[in-house]
């Protein structure tokens, strides 16, 4: 595989590689970068399920929002695909602005090559801001949420 990145691509090998080899967890680490993969039993609208936790020390966007501009504990995407602030349609989000979250909490999914990535808080405090509207497609460290 070569080197370890955040790159999309690289991460859609170790997920290709995690299904391949049926494996229920993955976790790599390389220098500032790893990547913690798990498959979940349960299914979010009949399409396999993971839990995606994703850190770097620095990380970057191209996304047309400022990641200068936003200041605080910011939670970005760890990966490209589709924003979903609640586990089913018919169901509440997760979170709210306003909410109090603590650090582990399942706090969104995003959905990446037709699995369901549950996104978890990497900070404990209150939702101050959620920047983008659920069915958003998003990017790499797109900014999603702002906790204080």
């Amino acid at each position: 595989m070569g080197k370890i990145d955040n790159s999309v691509e690289t991460i859609s090998e170790l997920i290709d590689l995690m299904n391949d080899k049926g494996l229920g967890k993955l976790e790599v680490k390389d220098g500032d970068f790893s990547v913690k993969l798990e498959s979940l039993n349960s299914c979010i609208s009949n399409s396999p399920a993971s839990t995606v936790s994703v850190t770097q020390a620095a990380v970057s966007t191209s996304d047309s929002r400022e990641a200068t501009a936003i200041s605080g504990n910011v939670i970005t995407s760890p990966i490209v695909g589709t924003f979903y602030a609640a586990p089913a349609p018919d169901q509440p989000p997760f979170v709210q602005k306003g909410a109090s979250v603590k650090s582990g909490d399942v706090v969104f999914i995003i959905e990446s090559m037709k699995l369901m990535n549950e996104i978890q808080s990497e900070f404990s405090g209150v939702v101050a801001e959620i920047y983008v509207e659920n069915g958003e497609a998003v990017e790499f460290g797109t900014p999603i949420m702002r906790i204080e």
